[in-house]
Parts: C-alpha cells; sequence; structure tokens
C-alpha cells in the first residue's frame, strides 16, 4: 500500500472502544445517531455467541440488495475474521437494528463472481475497504443476511413496521 490508512489495522481495543461509543448512541437515540454512511446503512447486528450462546452486537455499514443486507468481514484489514463472523458461521440466525427496524434475518456467506461484485460496491461506497483487502491476504468475506420466512420487520418497540418491508 503506498499511503498508510489509519483506518487499517487499528489496535483491536480502539475498534472495540468505538464501536461501543456507536452502539450505545445507536441505542440511546432510539436508532435516530449513527444510522447511515454515504447514504447507506449502518445497522446493529446481532449474532449468537458461538461459545457463551450470549447475543453480541457489533455496529456494521450494510449495503442493501433489495430486502436483504449486505456486510463484509473486514475486521480492519487483519489477518483474522471478525468474532460476529464466526458467531454467525456457528449460527446463522441474526438480528439487524436499521434505525428505527428490527429485522430477524438469515446470513449466508457468499463466493465467487457474487462475492468480487459485492465487495466492489463496497469499495465504491468507502475507499478503505480497498485498503483493508491490501493489508490482508485473507479474502475478506462477505455476507448476504437475508428477512427470515414470515418474520415482518418490527420498529424498535416491538410493533410491526408500517408498510410490513425494512427501510
Amino acid at each position: 500500500m503506498a499511503t498508510k490508512n489509519r483506518l487499517v489495522r487499528t489496535p483491536h481495543w480502539f475498534a472495540w472502544f468505538f464501536s461501543s461509543l456507536h452502539r450505545g448512541a445507536y441505542r440511546i437515540s432510539g436508532g435516530r445517531l449513527g444510522t447511515k454512511f454515504r447514504g447507506e446503512p449502518a445497522i446493529l447486528l446481532t449474532t449468537t455467541g458461538r461459545k457463551t450462546g450470549e447475543p453480541r452486537t457489533w455496529p456494521l455499514l450494510a449495503l442493501r440488495e433489495g430486502d436483504a443486507y449486505v456486510v463484509a468481514a473486514s475486521n480492519g484489514g487483519h489477518d483474522r475474521n471478525p468474532a460476529w463472523y464466526l458467531n454467525l458461521e456457528a449460527n446463522p440466525d441474526v438480528t439487524i437494528r436499521d434505525g428505527k427496524l428490527t429485522v430477524r434475518g438469515r446470513a449466508r456467506v457468499t463466493s465467487g463472481a457474487e462475492r468480487d461484485a459485492l465487495y466492489a460496491r463496497f469499495v465504491e461506497t468507502l475507499a478503505t475497504y480497498r485498503d483493508y483487502q491490501e493489508a490482508t491476504d485473507r479474502p475478506i468475506p462477505v455476507v448476504r443476511i437475508d428477512p427470515a420466512p414470515n418474520a415482518a420487520p418490527e420498529d424498535a418497540r416491538g410493533g410491526q413496521s408500517p408498510s410490513g418491508r425494512p427501510g
């Protein structure tokens, strides 16, 4: 990499601290703060801990693909996949908080041309994703999360959204 992007391979404690602040602001504001980045949703992804069985929530940039959400397991360009990704490999049933909506979904790791096209969209949205990929030898996984069958989105208070659709 020609220039050092300060967002690549930041210390894990820094990512944890910043993510904790983001998650807290998102929740305290009822999904009014920290919900958009360059026109794309910033979501709270909740997985089930593969070791603890406890819910684990992480703020992520997502792309929309119809009713689905797409996230990249960049882990800031580190050589290991993030814990949330390992959790959804063990249990693909997840919950997404998108602003005031809560959506139950099922995650699927993409591959081949689908993965490449989706990752290119992340790079178009935020060039830092190119730097993340250049910083590591692992292919950064791209995950598509489709709404669970028969699971209508709910607003943050637990009621169905007026349109019955996310976003």
